[in-house]
């Protein structure tokens, strides 16, 4: 059997972050940056790459990690990602300003539909659109910190539950 070298979960976040960067910034640049459709096929292939990376790291150590250790592989690899996506989205939005003035238009037509139909008083409306208009930077990074991290979780889970595992006797466990 060839003996493959696991890949570090330093490079595999970085891959990912790589391409989410890519597919982010191309979504943005062809205008498809708020179809929330097309959004959470990033988030798939996010998923998707987690479950790739922790199978390849099972089978790089002979399917002898744990679930807990697989698991533990795949959120290093998605707090690697979530860290470069955020960093992302913050250079994105100083370098891209008309991106911001896209989505605080985005909530500002959903405020005023909400005045409408009377859930919220238009005061309230215009208190609530200057809220995320300042702190439009921590709501963002917020929120991605929030998505990527349930989504990592969630793609770490499905990642080593479905790695093949070996069962380990106790004499072959070694301390690690």
């Amino acid at each position: 059997m060839e003996e493959t070298k696991p890949i570090n979960h330093f490079r595999a976040g970085l891959l990912i972050a790589a391409f989410m960067v890519v597919f982010s910034l191309i979504m943005n640049l062809v205008g498809q940056g708020n179809a929330s459709s097309l959004g959470w096929l990033g988030n798939l292939v996010f998923i998707g790459a987690l479950i790739y990376f922790i199978n390849k790291y099972g089978k790089a150590n002979n399917n002898t990690p744990s679930f807990g250790e697989l698991f533990s592989y795949g959120f290093k690899i998605t707090s690697i990602v979530t860290l470069i996506m955020i960093i992302f989205l913050v250079i994105f939005f100083a370098s891209f300003p008309e991106h911001k003035a896209t989505m605080l238009e985005a909530v500002t037509t959903e405020m005023e539909g909400q005045v409408d139909t009377g859930k919220i008083t238009e005061s309230q409306a215009d208190m609530m659109i200057n809220q995320y208009d300042k702190n439009f930077i921590l709501l963002t990074g917020g929120s991605a910190l929030f998505m990527y991290l349930v989504m990592g979780a969630i793609g770490s889970l499905i990642g080593a539950a479905i790695t093949k595992k070996e069962p380990r006797t106790p004499f072959d466990q070694q301390i690690r």
